[in-house]
């Protein structure tokens, strides 16, 4: 089975990130499976979510996949052309709350938290090269922002930056997106503007 690149397209909050992926999903052609990871919770999250969603072609299927996100590439990724998962950072959010873990009370619990979910991280990459779709990830790139002064959000900073950087070791192609430019680092492909 010949299997399609996996391409992660990072980039800070409104970088431009999520309209370069959907335009590398649109010009790649065929069957595209949009895999969501939101968890709508309120207002503003629910805005969010429908500014990405009105954008995105009618053609293309979305699965609403907040946890199970490496079942999903496995099941969906059999048929799809394309596979575009937005977010990474979305995900390890809701797995960090799903574990119902706090950071700030046991330092071993926290050990085997960071491995857990890294090791997820280095399941998902591992399972987009078993699958015969282009598989392309939306993450953001958080390490260059404030520290968060409170335990779990410095916990969720350093989860996310060890997943991206798992994703990016295993990854054919890596965007970096800044105020609406994309820049390849890695996989030498031609500079693509996101418009």
């Amino acid at each position: 089975m010949e299997r399609g690149p996996l391409i992660m397209v990072t980039g800070g909050s409104r970088s431009g990130k999520s309209s370069l992926a959907e335009k590398l999903a649109g010009e790649a052609g065929g069957q595209v499976v949009y895999l969501a990871t939101a968890m709508i919770n309120d207002e503003e999250m629910a805005a969010r979510v429908a500014l990405h969603r009105n954008r995105r072609p009618a053609s293309w299927r979305t699965i609403e996949t907040p946890l199970e996100v490496i079942e999903t590439i496995r099941q969906e990724g059999r048929q799809a052309d394309t596979l575009l998962l937005d977010s990474l950072g979305m995900w390890l959010s809701n797995l960090l709350n799903n574990y119902h873990y706090e950071a700030e009370k046991n330092r071993e619990q926290r050990e085997e938290l960071i491995a857990r979910i890294t090791s997820r991280a280095r399941e998902l990459a591992t399972t987009a090269y078993q699958v015969r779709a282009r598989v392309i990830v939306v993450t953001e790139e958080v390490g260059l922002g404030l520290v968060p002064p409170y335990p779990l959000g410095r916990l969720f900073r350093d989860l996310l930056g060890l997943a991206n950087q798992e994703l990016a070791r295993q990854a054919d192609r890596v965007y970096l997106v800044v105020a609406g430019l994309p820049v390849v680092l890695k996989g030498g492909e031609q500079a693509v503007t996101a418009w």
